[in-house]
């Protein structure tokens, strides 16, 4: 499972895994965990963060806020992971 590393505002890297990527509106968003899904571990808190760098820019992301577009983006990995699992 691919793994990014964010960094944290202390300064500490906290890593996190890649469970499904998605593009909407031209914005790139990644639906992420703390725990690696693939070891069977559930207790894991989910996120969704948002690419916000742009062009050939090396990729920037930051956690998604908004509780609107928080559904919104919700609901289309939803239906992502359930296809992937069929």
């Amino acid at each position: 499972m691919e793994q990014i590393i964010l960094d944290s505002e202390d300064g500490e890297q906290i890593p996190f895994f890649v469970i499904e990527e998605t593009t909407i509106n031209e914005v790139h968003y990644l639906l992420v965990s703390d725990t690696d899904p693939d070891l069977g571990d559930s207790d894991g808190e989910a996120s969704i963060l948002r690419c916000v760098s742009s062009g050939d820019e090396e990729e920037v992301y930051e956690f998604v806020e908004d509780d609107a577009e928080w559904d919104a983006v919700l609901s289309v990995f939803r239906e992502l992971v359930e296809e992937d699992l069929v």
